[in-house]
């Protein structure tokens, strides 16, 4: 099976270095250039508590020449999904799976109005990843599930071979026929640090060391699961602060979230997708979330003064 991993920053790096360490055909795409380079120079570099692995593997920064993909696997940020999709189109045949592992609620309707809902498969993973330099990542696998699904809730065949090669590669994966709640459990994990992370600035290891930044997280969880309950959506995590407990399981002290790592980088987060989706189910449904509200808030406020920043060092 040929995979295209579309967008491999810290977390597309992280799980393709995986699964072309155990053999799997891989190819990372990503839009930097540097790290690009450095993996076709000198191969990607996986950092866990186990070591450092560097691992040889295909890299370029589009998808123009690329082999024709049996799997894409969609990692862009949220807000690049349509436009990243409609750019793999060229190595997409009718056989091709593009299966979005990202973050957040919605991208598998963007990725189905894009390539067709019979080529869309969804999924969620616990699998994290932190860029350190170019190729090289943290890879946070140990013990991290990624669950996988059809759009319909049947247990295909497709479905059922790709977790076999996440397993081959040592990627702990499920199958799901229920993969709208998988990926509201998933959501719930990121709506438990991943602003609080962000507005702190602090790493998995202080972070968790400071029980007002519990409490916070807690309480935007326990407003996520009221409104999947007011959706009707079966979730598996029983309780807020197991949401909590989870988002650190099995992570290094120096874990910093994807929106920390997007704001330490100047970029634009997917709060919009994570604790805004939040929001906006709440106004759809009649469920307060003003704790989510509150970090969507702050973190839109951080996203402005970084970019004010910028330009006053350009001017």
């Amino acid at each position: 099976m040929k995979i295209c991993i579309l967008g491999a920053g810290a977390l597309g790096s992280a799980i393709g270095g995986t699964l072309a360490a155990s053999g799997a055909d891989v190819t990372l795409v990503s839009r930097t250039q540097a790290h690009v380079d450095a993996i076709n120079r000198d191969g990607l570099t996986l950092v866990s508590g186990n070591g450092e692995t560097t691992v040889k593997v295909k890299a370029a920064t589009t998808c123009r020449g690329l082999t024709l993909a049996d799997l894409v696997i969609v990692l862009v940020k949220s807000f690049a999904t349509r436009e990243a999709v409609a750019s793999v189109m060229p190595i997409v045949t009718p056989d091709t799976v593009v299966m979005s592992l990202q973050n957040g609620l919605g991208h598998e309707d963007i990725v189905s109005a894009v390539v067709g809902r019979e080529r869309t498969m969804a999924g969620k993973t616990y699998v994290g990843g932190v860029y350190l330099a170019p190729g090289r990542v943290i890879a946070g696998t140990q013990d991290k599930l990624t669950v996988i699904g059809e759009l319909d809730g049947c247990v295909s065949a497709r479905a059922l071979a790709i977790a076999a090669i996440f397993e081959t590669a040592g990627l702990r994966c499920q199958v799901s026929d229920n993969i709208v709640g998988t990926m509201w459990d998933k959501l719930l994990i990121n709506v438990s640090t991943g602003a609080i992370s962000g507005v702190t600035g602090l790493a998995y290891g202080p972070l968790y060391g400071v029980s007002e930044c519990e409490a916070t997280g807690i309480a935007a969880v326990e407003e996520a699961m009221a409104v999947a309950r007011a959706a009707g959506v079966g979730l598996s995590i029983a309780t807020a602060r197991e949401a909590w407990l989870m988002a650190a399981a099995g992570l290094p002290d120096e874990f910093k979230t994807s929106m920390l790592q997007s704001l330490e980088r100047g970029s634009v987060t997917e709060i919009d997708y994570i604790n805004g989706a939040v929001v906006r189910g709440g106004k759809r449904y009649g469920v307060p979330t003003p704790v989510n509200a509150t970090l969507v808030a702050c973190i839109k406020g951080v996203e402005r003064r970084l970019q004010e920043t910028a330009k006053g060092a350009v001017q």
